[in-house]
């Protein structure tokens, strides 16, 4: 006789727990176990448990390659955590974390379970068109269908709908629903705009005005991907030396500020070097360019559609290190009727401009920055995991109407490379490598670096070799669907199709992972601190943007924001 010691954890989430009966099979290279019956996990409280059993057998079952678990009734779901068998010879195997690659590469009995895994996930996981010249979805009507480690967690939704009462309960205390009315003033826009305060939205609300603010945010808002270093104006936006020169440096001009000089590269020299060397030269020009907004349908409210602008903006990196805006165009056909604001300009016409700009920016960071980068491509890398790659694969362990918004995806779909997801690729593209302040940058950079690090190793331990991952069918289909449902089949995004080498794979998986995890956080998170004071990011504006200047008034800005 011989006999097996399961330990068997629940997992430590609400309603993980069950009442239900509970079967396993131990599957060895040898011989498989009885179809033997557990005793109950205890009650749906008792998370995070314990339980210990044995399963015995006349003889032993060889190598043990993998286990069988059974529920009965199927309905109601169990969340294993991890169960760990003690063999008669005394071994601890965890499971479903089963170390044994060569097994799993070459034991048929395990090839097979892999095949018939992924049949039942490409069953259950089934591609939808989301939208046409979007990236695929999961094709599911409703979410219950989905397995529970799919769907949002119990405590999650919770958490989501209180924060909702919440909110509507304040706003009804304040009276602030259904009045359909405009503010009269800014400290009643207050009031209904801060509802959740934190200091970072408090700050918002009482900085917003300020140029140097508003070029920050630029670089440390939650859209840092819209500015790129500017050597040469654009065509169409007719800026000239004398519009500008009261906001540069003394005895400079827009020619000496946008120009970087020549760097050889030499391949000795360290990064570090190379961003030194950067600085000391001009390249203090910055421009943030909305043309992707050019054209967008917008909804109607009142009878009236709102406003989007493909606005240009330049900033200037001056002397004492601010990034400050020196000229704002708000359309991008150059015309008597589309003026260029300047910082000298009337106080409501420069604010103005800078809240179409901030109106522009905070449209294209929720649906491009947010939705299409950090939801519909990462909804895309988790549909070709779930569909291609085993549970024991290596890389399981690592105001706009709606046509306006799917077109602005799409447009933003079209614009994504490979190499614009690639965090220090994308950065190094738009001249920032050097600018001072870029505390995104500092922060994402190491966060990229400590992901790239980890993948690295688990790479490495899983794929000695490039002929391990061209060889890898799984891996290559996981790579193709990614490509073809992702990226639509567009070779020019760059993004591959098949991998062929250790390094290729190192890139994908850390671009993948930075963008569902550390990408997302970072756009996510300060949301509210952004968007919630709305002067600072309206994402509706009522009124079409000036076509004259000193035609506007401070008391004018308030009929351009949203209504209560």
């Amino acid at each position: 006789m011989a006999e097996y010691t399961l330990k068997v954890t629940t997992g430590s989430m609400l309603h993980a727990g069950t009442f239900d009966n509970l079967y396993v099979t131990l599957i060895g290279t040898e011989r498989q176990s009885e179809h033997t019956q557990l005793t109950s996990l205890g009650l749906d409280d008792t998370n995070g448990k314990v339980g210990t059993f044995a399963v015995t057998t006349l003889f032993t079952l060889g190598c043990l390659l993998f286990l069988k678990i059974e529920k009965d009734p199927l309905e109601k779901d169990w969340f294993c955590s991890t169960i760990v068998v003690t063999t008669p010879e005394g071994d601890e195997m965890i499971f479903p974390c089963h170390p044994t690659k060569a097994f799993e590469d070459l034991h048929p009995k395990l090839v097979d379970q892999r095949k018939k895994e992924l049949v039942q996930q490409k069953m259950i996981y089934k591609w939808a068109s989301y939208a046409e010249g979007l990236p695929y979805m999961v094709d599911i009507k409703d979410e219950n269908a989905l397995p529970a480690e799919s769907r949002l967690s119990f405590s999650r939704a919770f958490e989501i709908r209180k924060t909702k009462k919440e909110i509507n309960a304040e706003f009804e205390l304040k009276g602030l629903t259904d009045l359909n009315q405009q503010f009269e003033s800014f400290e009643a826009l207050k009031m209904a705009s801060l509802v959740k305060k934190t200091p970072m939205a408090e700050y918002v609300s009482e900085h917003w005005k300020d140029d140097d603010f508003f070029g920050y945010q630029f670089l440390n808002g939650i859209n840092p991907f819209i500015i790129q270093r500017c050597s040469k104006l654009p065509s169409n936006f007719p800026l000239t030396e004398q519009m500008v020169q009261p906001f540069l440096a003394i005895g400079s001009s827009l020619n000496a500020e946008m120009k970087v000089k020549c760097v050889k590269h030499c391949p000795h020299l360290a990064l570090i070097c190379l961003i030194m060397i950067c600085f000391l030269q001009k390249g203090n020009i910055f421009l943030s360019d909305y043309k992707i907004m050019e054209g967008l349908a917008t909804t109607v409210i009142d009878g009236k559609p709102t406003v989007v602008t493909p606005a240009l903006c330049l900033l200037y990196l001056n002397p004492q290190k601010k990034l400050l805006p020196i000229a704002i165009q708000l359309s991008q056909q150059p015309s008597d009727e589309n003026p260029i604001f300047l910082p000298t300009d009337s106080e409501s016409d420069w604010m103005l401009a800078k809240m179409f700009v901030r109106s522009a920016d905070a449209l294209h960071h929720i649906l491009v920055g947010h939705v299409l980068r950090t939801h519909l491509l990462p909804e895309v890398f988790t549909m070709a995991t779930l569909r291609n790659l085993p549970k024991n694969h290596p890389l399981h362990k690592t105001s706009l109407d709606i046509e306006g918004q799917l077109e602005l995806m799409r447009r933003g779909l079209s614009r994504t490379t490979y190499s614009s997801l690639c965090l220090p690729e994308n950065i190094a593209a738009r001249g920032l490598e050097s600018i001072p302040n870029f505390h995104f940058r500092d922060d994402a950079l190491r966060l990229w670096s400590i992901i790239n690090s980890f993948i690295q190793s688990m790479v490495a331990y899983y794929y000695p070799s490039d002929s391990e991952v061209s060889a890898d069918s799984e891996l290559q289909e996981w790579i193709n669907e990614i490509f073809y449902y992702g990226f639509l089949g567009n070779y020019d995004s760059g993004f591959p199709s098949s991998l062929q080498t250790v390094e290729e794979l190192i890139q994908v998986v850390t671009t993948v992972v930075f963008t569902s995890s550390a990408l997302h956080s970072a756009g996510n998170r300060g949301q509210f601190n952004h968007l919630g004071w709305i002067p600072n990011a309206p994402v509706i504006l009522n009124k079409a943007p000036p076509t004259t200047k000193e035609q506007s008034s401070m008391e004018d800005i308030l009929a351009y924001l949203p209504k209560n």
